[in-house]
């Protein structure tokens, strides 16, 4: 089944993120990651790109494989900046072979150490060269308060666009913590005329040096209420756990409440934070879908 599909038949889709493990982690830690999560019987499961080397693509094509196998419909994630178009025909062709064709299409963060290849520069380019090849359904990333390297959100949203021009048909976002900056890009995002779903990214965030990094990668900015949680909460991993995922469903309630398309989950691979939060909305999201 395809995403596109999958929004067509729900009010609101609730789905998760999870990523290959380091090559120092044992795989079997996946085998029951994705166990515990597909018993939740979440809508689809997205898998980031693997970190790096020539077996990235082989380990997300692979936990994508296997998510499918248990019943759940896989969306493998695919970067650019730093493959050529031979090497987007490869990984393309073994995706067809092995029944994926959700794809979400990225840029890819910059590496200072690597040179991009060249052949592709950014998201849209690559969306557009796969939509022109076929058999995929796309899914790209959007950025409740803009994109690092956008110099504010209105060109953000305009770059945006161009990527939903180029081929894609379902939006999901970076993580964000302050549900009005997801309000604000999602009016500005209708206001440009991109109508395809825009599903909001949550993460509950587990202890302060996880925020701090999350924060520095991806540019999200504390509010006030959530800066006070963790400096009350910072010395207890128990308590700042049950506060962050708190912190998390009231973030959600609010988005549905609001009629959000979607939820998507990044579960960091935990899968008792997936079914803790999932179980707090549970009955929420199946009155939704019950409306029709």
């Amino acid at each position: 089944m395809n995403i596109d599909e999958i929004f067509a038949r729900k009010r609101v889709v609730f789905s998760f993120e999870v990523f290959p493990p380091k090559s120092t982690t044992p795989i079997e830690s996946i085998y029951r990651t994705i166990d515990s999560l597909t018993g939740l019987e979440p809508d689809f499961i997205s898998v980031t790109y693997g970190a790096g080397g020539s077996g990235a693509m082989d380990a997300t094509a692979d936990i994508a494989a296997l998510i499918k196998s248990r019943g759940i419909e896989p969306l493998a994630h695919l970067t650019c900046l730093y493959h050529s178009a031979a090497q987007i025909d490869a990984v393309a062709q073994k995706l067809k072979e092995m029944g994926l064709t959700n794809i979400l299409a990225l840029r890819g963060d910059r590496r200072p150490d690597i040179q991009p290849v060249g052949e592709f520069s950014h998201a849209d380019e690559l969306i557009a060269y796969l939509h022109k090849k076929g058999g995929f359904h796309l899914s790209a990333a959007c950025y409740p308060e803009a994109h690092p390297e956008s110099r504010n959100l209105d060109e953000d949203v305009r770059y945006l666009k161009r990527k939903v021009e180029a081929g894609a048909t379902h939006l999901v976002s970076q993580l964000f913590f302050d549900n009005n900056d997801f309000y604000a890009m999602l009016d500005k995002a209708r206001n440009h005329g991109i109508t395809v779903p825009i599903e909001a990214g949550i993460m509950p965030i587990l202890n302060k040096k996880q925020i701090e990094r999350i924060v520095s990668n991806c540019g999200a900015s504390l509010p006030k209420k959530y800066v006070k949680m963790l400096n009350r909460f910072e010395h207890d991993p128990a308590a700042l756990s049950d506060a962050s995922m708190s912190y998390a469903v009231e973030q959600i309630v609010d988005l549905i409440s609001n009629g959000v398309d979607g939820i998507h989950l990044y579960t960091m691979n935990r899968p008792e934070v997936a079914q803790h939060i999932y179980g707090s909305v549970k009955n929420i999201l199946q009155y939704e879908n019950s409306r029709g």
